[in-house]
């Protein structure tokens, strides 16, 4: 009983640890609100895109010596802004225009870093995180970005789940759709930059995607999606940082080998939709065939879908 109680309350002995879960717990939080409209959207690579579309705002910020966070900010949303403004053309798919974006943005990221020696060291926190070593003016800056994010994320709630269950009914109600993409990618940049510090720029999307994924498997409705999605965030965060602090091993990694590893058990056993389950449920009790659909009663089950916001 000793050994468990140390185990729970020897990391938040530490100042260093207490600043670290805090900042996890920001990010899984936020990671999981915007992560489930990146899922609904089906854009998942767009996560991936926007992790490395910072790389040349980054480089740029390490040659002039100056902030690679703001410097990775300014270039993700920079590069969102493009998507958003080339997937217009409908005869390209957004996950082509990300992809065209995503390959051009890390290759000017290489370019401008061989113009600078010895750059890798430097940048080394940046590609696997340093959640450890973060300061209390990071713990308040992800703090207040994470809650202008929740906050913008709730005002828009409505008109982005709309665009993306059905982009043509948004339109003939009169959303501003192109507006709205802005401010998904936007959400979506900021979130990646904040997230930099926890689990890095390697591993970011992990934090978005996983949680999310997880809490699709879990839910029909769209309500208890948004809550499901970064209470797994969070507390594989913090799961991964006392694994961390217990074992001495990288904490961005650990905090994304739990997500996963919460994946893979809804995978197979969510209620609904886990593999196994459904497996199992493929028969009723005493061998005959479970009922279908049709014989459900009306109601039973909610799809995910919400109405359109009138204008």
């Amino acid at each position: 009983m000793s050994a468990i109680l140390d185990f729970v309350t020897g990391p938040w002995e530490h100042l260093f640890m207490r600043r670290a879960f805090a900042v996890a717990v920001m990010c899984g939080i936020v990671s999981g609100v915007v992560g489930a409209h990146v899922v609904l959207r089906g854009m998942a690579f767009i996560g991936d895109a926007v992790s490395h579309s910072v790389f040349p705002g980054v480089a740029i910020a390490f040659v002039f010596q100056f902030n690679l966070v703001l410097g990775g900010a300014v270039a993700g949303l920079l590069t969102a802004l493009a998507v958003a403004v080339f997937s217009q053309n409908r005869r390209l798919k957004e996950d082509t225009v990300i992809g065209v974006f995503f390959a051009a943005a890390f290759g000017l990221g290489i370019v401008i870093l061989s113009t600078a020696p010895g750059y890798s060291g430097s940048l080394e926190s940046f590609l696997f995180g340093q959640i450890l070593g973060i300061s209390d003016r990071d713990v308040v800056t992800v703090a207040v970005m994470g809650l202008i994010l929740l906050l913008v994320a709730g005002a828009v709630h409505k008109e982005l789940v709309t665009v993306s269950l059905d982009r043509e009914t948004a339109k003939a109600v009169g959303l501003p759709v192109f507006v709205l993409d802005i401010v998904l990618y936007a959400l979506v940049t900021v979130t990646v930059v904040i997230s930099l510090q926890a689990v890095g720029n390697i591993l970011v999307l992990a934090l978005l995607i996983t949680p999310a994924a997880c809490a699709r498997l879990l839910t029909d409705r769209i309500g208890v999606m948004m809550l499901l999605a970064p209470a797994v965030g969070a507390g594989g965060a913090v799961v991964g940082l006392y694994l961390s602090y217990a074992y001495n091993l990288a904490a961005g990694g650990l905090i994304v080998l739990v997500v996963t590893g919460v994946f893979v058990l809804c995978w197979l056993f969510a209620p609904r939709h886990g593999l196994l389950t459904a497996r199992l449920g493929t028969r009723g009790p005493g061998g005959s065939p479970a009922p279908g659909p049709e014989d459900r009663q009306a109601g039973e089950d909610t799809p995910l879908v919400e109405q359109a916001p009138a204008r």
